[in-house]
């Protein structure tokens, strides 16, 4: 009998995957070491055999394999060879398995670094990358497998080929940047989750997870703004960003993920916000399921997501427990959780930082509502209610203007309390400059307000910052 490799490879990825969550909840509840040992070697292995399922899909896409239904319906014999391995992640199949295999990715790094991570938290930190992982994995294996066999005994000799949208230079390397920034937020989801189990409540699992909270933030802006290249150069919708539900289903944990980044300062220097920091470090995950969900559902109607399938009610069963068990962890660790020190005064960073928080949830909360509104109408009326541009221009183009204002004014004040003189001091260069710049616009067209003012206050913003640099210059100067 002819054992099929990807498969067989995708198998073992998910019962070490299974393994590495039973042995490490063991290992960790009862503190066996052995037993926590072999389940971060069964992540290692998860994410070793993970790739190599992924190279196997390769294999089959640049070979013409056509034996595999996946490959025939997104591959020809006349597609160039780098548009072959971006079908891989052509459809749902294939995506699937590309982000199960950086979550894999992930978990096995965090594994081979954890040197430095303490002890007990590391322990819960392994069942936690495994479970996570082995979600995505019984998906693609169970449900959405790029391996299966087309049900005929006549292979064909050629493929349907790949959607000629999707033949793009820009979706060679969008999808891949934006599943690292989506798979790299389960690093900070982890650690928190395990801070939480293991009682290691201090700002420890913050600084161990800055790096790459950073790399997964980056790798998904970098992914957002490829895609709206995409989007701008084969839909042509006269702009870089159409307010699409698909895309907002990836700027929704953008928002929370650079949330979190902003807070955990407040955290760190302060011993402040540590429920908030643990709330947004499991949101900005949450949300990434939650994307998945509207990408592969085809409850929403949109050229990026794939077409309908019957694997939707599986991530809102996993998101529902992941909301569970996360509110029931904070609500356990709550007085652990209590900060250390209280805002003194409403005229400091650790307050700016918190409104800037406030405003990216804003803008979040807004969002998500807009791609959620015609899912809630459909349900209580019947009839599905399209939201479009205008609502979220409407109100989020308002919210941007308060947070570019605060991107501004966060850096110039001062830590736990700021005098208003100093204040005066500090604002009245950046302030006079950007209202300066803002009166020409407006002078040149008055009927753009919204615009004048973004000119305005992006002066705002870069004029603390060439400040910054410079004192910072001048600092290093005298050291040296």
């Amino acid at each position: 009998m002819k054992i099929d490799l990807g498969n067989f490879l995708l198998a073992l990825a998910w019962l070490m995957s299974t393994y590495g969550f039973i042995a490490g909840v063991y290992g960790a509840s009862r503190k066996r070491e052995a037993a926590s040992a072999s389940a971060a070697n069964a992540v290692v292995l998860m994410g070793i055999f993970s790739l190599l399922s992924l190279a196997a899909l390769g294999v089959a896409f640049l070979s013409g394999d056509y034996r595999y239904e996946y490959v025939w319906q997104n591959s020809n014999n006349a597609m160039y060879a780098p548009y072959r391995i971006s079908a891989i992640w052509g459809g749902m199949a294939g995506s699937m398995l590309l982000w199960a295999t950086f979550m894999a990715l992930f978990a096995m790094v965090v594994v081979w670094r954890s040197a430095k991570v303490p002890v007990l938290l590391m322990r819960w930190v392994v069942p936690v990358l495994a479970v996570a992982t082995n979600f995505f994995l019984a998906v693609t294996l169970f449900l959405t497998n790029p391996f299966k066999l087309i049900p005929t005994a006549h292979i064909p000799t050629d493929g349907s080929g790949l959607n000629p949208l999707l033949q793009n230079p820009s979706m060679l390397i969008h999808p891949p940047f934006l599943y690292l920034g989506f798979t790299g937020f389960s690093v900070p989801f982890a650690f928190c989750m395990g801070a939480l189990l293991s009682r290691q409540l201090s700002d420890n699992w913050i600084r161990l997870t800055r790096l790459s909270t950073l790399i997964a933030w980056g790798f998904l802006t970098v992914g957002i703004i490829l895609g709206g290249h995409w989007a701008y150069i084969e839909l042509g919708w006269g702009g870089f960003w159409g307010w699409d539900p698909v895309e907002n289903a990836s700027f929704l944990p953008w928002l929370t993920g650079t949330a979190f980044l902003h807070s955990v300062m407040v955290q760190q220097r302060r011993g402040m916000l540590k429920v908030w920091n643990a709330s947004l470090a499991i949101l900005t995950y949450a949300l990434t399921v939650l994307g998945t969900f509207i990408t592969r559902s085809g409850v929403v109607q949109s050229v990026h997501a794939f077409s309908n399938s019957d694997v939707g009610w599986v991530f809102l069963v996993y998101l529902a427990v992941l909301i569970v068990v996360s509110v029931v962890l904070i609500a356990w660790r709550w007085k652990d959780l209590r900060p250390e020190h209280q805002f003194e005064s409403f005229f400091s960073r650790e307050t700016a930082f918190l409104f800037n928080n406030l405003v990216l949830l804003a803008i979040c909360f807004a969002t998500a509502w807009g791609v959620l509104f015609p899912l809630v109408s459909e349900a209580l009326s019947g009839e599905k209610s399209v939201v479009g541009p205008p609502f979220f221009n409407r109100v989020n183009v308002p919210l941007f203007i308060a947070l570019m204002f605060l991107m501004g004014a966060g850096p110039l004040i001062a830590w736990r309390k700021a005098s208003l003189g100093s204040l005066w001091r500090t604002f009245r260069v950046p302030f006079f400059s950007g209202s300066i710049i803002t009166a020409i616009f407006l002078i040149l067209d008055s009927t753009r307000v919204y615009a004048a003012v973004s000119f305005g206050l992006a002066l705002f913003v870069i004029a603390p910052i060439e400040a910054e640099f410079r004192r910072a210059a001048k600092a290093r100067s005298v050291i040296t």
